[in-house]
């Protein structure tokens, strides 16, 4: 292995690794917001209590997440300052304005949420987790704003003289046609792993034999999280049939590979459920296909055309040639077949089982019912917050190896991107070092996400009221 494939897989780890945490965040925040938010209107302090419990374990998340999301950034500096120097006029924008003003803005808030209890006018505390919830968005979509150029890249020119691409429109980035269907794609998917996260607590407790006076309070939880895994699940199927589409437009080699379509189908294009392929991606050996099903996903339409693998490499070949760099020459510009087409159908998959267990859950807990015991609930537990976490993980896999051998759609090759100065052994040596690193922290993550759990909501206490709203009351100050 080379250092530019070293680089990969340390890249692929710490992303990866990151974006565990990322759509917990996001879709927790929202939901602790508006716990909050119901128990200001209705006062019924199993929305408090909700509120508290569930506030720990995003503080816990938040906190793990923020660790290796700094260290990711640090991989642009040192494994790829080729990459960096060429496109940081662009890709430094969104992520500089992610920073400053997306990730303070969340920071900030949280900061004031998690120590405002008691001190802050009741309404403003729970406006804080608003805040923080609007600050996960707006740092997802500037961050997405990034990536989604590195898929599609506009508004933007090369400058021959310093050998770089440089910016013309930062609205035309913002703005971007990937970036349009990949937000609310992502977006979703987050809610539906926040909501199966609190599916998946709320049952387990719910299965305690200690429940008791609880029992009301971890069923609203459970079927609270069930609605909005489900809903959000809704919201994924319809944002991801118009990402395919937009990708089928701007990126007909990563449809074709995600469905190893190796020759093009003119119209009526079938679906494949299982295709095997010869060795060297070249051609199909077997398939199990679903009839007209890949023309509507990638056109609309069921006698739409769809490319096939073959046809656009020749046409990439042809039009492409050597990269836009000048420094290597990609004679194929195609993904690995077989991981993009199986992280395509993995994505698809976890995330039909997960909504399947949400429809599961609010049948078996409706009308005050409580699900019967039995081993099956164990695994169900345990399988609803991951399989929609998983199924994020393989999306993001699949975008970002389907776009290869490209670090910038059509404008520069991955090997193009590496650091110069940098050796395998040198990268050898930060992945072995991030890896272990990762790996105590998910055990540290996992430990303190499970202590906490196993404690439960804490015990309802009514609010105190602020000393500063008597107007009699001494003032103190304490640190």
């Amino acid at each position: 292995m080379n250092a530019v494939d070293i680089a990969r897989w340390q890249f692929a780890i710490v992303t990866v690794y990151h974006f565990f945490f990322v759509p917990v965040t996001i879709g927790l925040s929202l939901i602790i917001a508006c716990f909050e938010t119901a128990w200001l209107r209705h006062r019924n302090p199993e929305m408090l209590r909700l509120t508290k419990f569930f506030g720990k374990l995003f503080t816990i998340n938040f906190a793990l997440g923020l660790v290796t999301g700094i260290v990711q950034e640090f991989q642009f500096g040192m494994n790829w300052s080729d990459y960096s120097r060429f496109v940081g006029d662009i890709f430094g924008a969104p992520l500089a304005i992610e920073a400053l003003l997306a990730f303070f803005l969340e920071s900030t808030f949280l900061g004031l949420w998690i120590f405002g209890w008691d001190k802050l006018p009741p309404k403003f505390h729970a406006a804080c987790m608003w805040l923080v919830a609007i600050g996960t968005l707006l740092s997802a979509y500037f961050i997405l704003a990034a990536n989604s150029w590195m898929q599609h890249p506009v508004g933007y020119k090369f400058n021959p003289v310093t050998g770089r691409a440089e910016m013309t429109d930062f609205v035309a980035v913002l703005t971007n046609k990937v970036q349009l269907v990949t937000f609310p794609h992502t977006m979703t998917s987050a809610y539906m792993v926040g909501g199966a996260f609190v599916m998946a607590v709320g049952l387990w407790h719910l299965r305690r034999p200690d429940v008791g006076k609880n029992t009301t309070m971890y069923r609203k939880a459970t079927r609270i999280g069930a609605w909005v895994t489900l809903v959000s699940a809704l919201g994924v199927i319809v944002s991801g049939d118009l990402q395919g589409k937009i990708m089928t437009e701007v990126q007909p080699m990563k449809m074709a590979a995600a469905e190893a379509l190796y020759n093009t189908e003119a119209s009526q294009a079938p679906f494949s459920l299982l295709t095997i392929g010869s060795l060297d991606g070249s051609k199909e050996k077997f398939a199990v296909k679903v009839p007209y099903l890949l023309s509507f996903l990638a056109t609309g339409n069921v006698n739409g055309s769809v490319e096939g693998i073959n046809q656009v490499r020749a046409a990439e070949q042809k039009l492409y040639g050597q990269d836009a760099t000048s420094r290597t020459f990609s004679p194929g510009y195609t993904p690995t077949i077989p991981l993009t087409y199986w992280s395509f159908r993995i994505m698809i998959g976890l995330g039909m089982v997960g909504a399947l267990i949400a429809i599961a859950v609010l049948w078996s807990t409706r009308r005050d019912r409580i699900p019967r015991p039995g081993r099956l609930w164990f695994w169900v537990i345990l399988a609803t917050p991951l399989l929609p976490l998983f199924a994020n993980s393989f999306g993001w896999i699949f975008t970002e190896t389907g776009r290869q051998p490209w670090i910038v759609y059509g404008v520069m090759t991955t090997t193009s991107g590496i650091s110069p100065s940098v050796s395998a052994g040198e990268v050898w040596t930060s992945l072995i070092v991030l890896t272990g690193l990762y790996a105590g922290l998910a055990v540290v993550e996992v430990k303190l996400l499970l202590k906490y759990i196993a404690i439960g909501a804490p015990e309802f206490e009514e609010p105190v009221e602020r000393a500063d709203q008597d107007e009699d009351a001494p003032l103190v100050f304490a640190y």
